[in-house]
């Protein structure tokens, strides 16, 4: 056990802030929050996810850069569900079914998810974490500098029912994540708050923006502004 540790320490060492290595001896967890309705956004200065992909797209440009990085990289994928159902239905697609296109050409396990529990849950004991550490955890979606929020503006305009607060965080159990883990949160604001907190809860440093991040079709989110900066 100790050489697979040790392996795994090795392998994840972040040379860029959003850059990390994985190691096929540690698990990478990517989140993906879902994207909000145009019934509530169409009409404001400046809308939310005009695209669907918004969350999906960047989560597969990470993955690839994964499996560029460690082909046998252990990737699971949680993707929030009800909000990919309701976007579908203004969009008249199976908007779930292209999400899994995405599992079936990478090879990755894809959980589908509804409630904040299942992620924590997962985390905790979704594989043994005595074996098998957490060595990369990111998210993609909406937040502001103390929570993730799942379904911002899907379910309620301009709101969230479903949310991972910072205070949550202390139902991680201590020790599942590798000793040298990367994390990253590529949603707004996360750096002015949260990532001071999972550092606390779990002492993985977890880099965030200070300011708004801006989705990109083809590229890794971006910081928004020019005072904005990644921090951890």
């Amino acid at each position: 056990m100790r050489k697979r540790v040790l392996i795994c320490m090795a392998a994840l060492f972040a040379v860029h802030p959003q850059v990390a290595k994985a190691s096929p001896d540690c698990e990478v967890i990517l989140v993906s929050g879902g994207v909000s309705l145009h019934r509530w956004e169409q009409y404001k200065p400046n809308p939310h996810d005009r695209w669907w992909m918004n969350f999906v797209r960047a989560a597969r440009i990470r993955i690839q850069q994964i499996r560029a990085a460690e082909p046998d990289a252990q990737i699971t994928w949680f993707v929030f569900q009800p909000a990919y159902v309701r976007r579908g239905s203004e969009e008249k697609k199976d908007l779930l079914k292209l999400v899994d296109s995405v599992r079936d050409a990478y090879g990755v396990r894809r959980i589908y998810f509804s409630k904040t529990q299942e992620i924590l849950d997962y985390m905790n004991k979704g594989k043994n974490r005595e074996r098998v550490k957490i060595g990369d955890f990111e998210y993609f979606g909406h937040s502001n500098k103390a929570c993730w929020m799942f379904d911002y503006s899907n379910f309620i305009d301009s709101a969230s029912k479903a949310w991972l607060h910072e205070d949550d965080l202390t139902k991680l159990l201590p020790g599942i994540f590798a000793k040298d883990a990367y994390a990253k949160s590529w949603g707004c604001y996360t750096g002015e708050s949260m990532s001071r907190h999972f550092q606390s809860a779990t002492g993985v440093p977890l880099w965030g923006a200070v300011g708004k991040t801006q989705y990109r079709t083809d590229e890794l989110p971006m910081l928004a502004g020019w005072r904005g900066k990644w921090t951890r």
